[in-house]
């Protein structure tokens, strides 16, 4: 198979120079990128520029060197990827919660390299989806036929509205159970350094959303209510700051991923105090809500966003 060395490349030709390679494949071909850092923003540039037409398959991460396998789909083939399994059904979020599977943050595996990146039997999460889909469907919301205006809103004013209620409560009591504990337990030390990461990140994060990104997923809507393209010059390029903010996503998914593991689940130890408790209690919370939060964007509201900036383009 073809390997495409990008590390000889020049840096503002890298990316035109592996969308034409990859153009100029038929359905079932193959190339292999080979650089020197991880490429997972040309990922998101793909997904954003050719959609769902391609499998990407790390072979080697890191640490000096890492090479991915892009493979172009036969027409009509398109894996579905987690993430879109949610969103066709959110019930099916209970199920990969069962397993640690991560269906925001790493919405965009198949089933397959979800599972198989976990060790997980995909035999065994297929079967229990299929038995979510056998469900009667209860009363929930339909966040899939939502106008994305008042998706919008909707994440603002209730997964925004969480966080920024709840992050500067759950950073004091991460200090004080670092403080009182982390003598006999230390990983509540790096448990309370990894949410201060969070709560940096999340406030500069959702400052982006509710002042640029959000804003601009607005006018694109209300441009397609007023059956008007002729301004589209003025909304730029989408995909660029949905990128930042999946970028953003991934970190703090990361984080929050590593504070799990530390916890055992958010299982305290015997000799935790009422404050050490009440820390893991508000942490799968938080991280409950995080999951919810980064599904409904990055899920729907995003891909749905790029979208529609195309339509608006033709």
């Amino acid at each position: 198979m073809e390997t495409l060395d990008v590390t000889q490349i020049e840096p503002k030709f890298k990316h035109s120079t592996i969308f034409q390679r990859f153009d100029a494949l038929v359905g079932g071909e193959s190339f292999v990128i080979h650089n020197d850092h991880d490429p997972k923003p040309l990922y998101y540039q793909m997904v954003a520029e050719r959609g769902q037409t391609f499998d990407w398959e790390y072979i080697m991460e890191g640490p000096q060197f890492w090479e991915v396998k892009i493979s172009k789909l036969n027409s009509g083939e398109k894996p579905t990827t987690i993430g879109e399994l949610v969103a066709a059904d959110y019930r099916k979020a209970a199920v990969f919660s069962k397993f640690g599977l991560d269906f925001c943050c790493g919405g965009k595996k198949s089933l397959k390299e979800a599972c198989e990146a976990k060790g997980i039997d995909e035999k065994v999460v297929a079967f229990e989806l299929s038995e979510v889909e056998n469900q009667v469907t209860n009363t929930q919301h339909d966040f899939n036929s939502w106008e994305l205006d008042f998706l919008a809103d909707y994440i603002v004013n209730v997964h925004h509205k969480y966080v920024k209620d709840n992050v500067g409560m759950l950073y004091q009591y991460s200090d004080k159970v670092a403080n009182r504990h982390g003598s006999t337990h230390p990983e509540v030390i790096k448990i309370a350094q990894l949410y201060e990461k969070i709560a940096v990140e999340f406030k500069t994060h959702m400052e982006k959303e509710e002042m640029i990104l959000f804003p601009l997923i607005k006018r694109l809507v209300a441009a397609k209510k007023e059956n008007n393209s002729s301004n589209n010059a003025s909304f730029g390029d989408i995909s660029g700051p949905i990128n930042v903010m999946e970028n953003d996503h991934e970190l703090v998914g990361g984080f929050m991923e590593e504070i799990n593991q530390l916890s055992n689940s958010y299982s305290p130890p015997a000799d935790a105090c009422s404050s050490y408790q009440v820390l893991y209690s508000k942490l799968d919370e938080f991280e409950k809500d995080l999951h919810q939060h980064v599904h409904l964007e990055n899920n729907i509201l995003f891909p749905k966003a790029i979208q529609l900036a195309k339509e608006l383009m033709n």
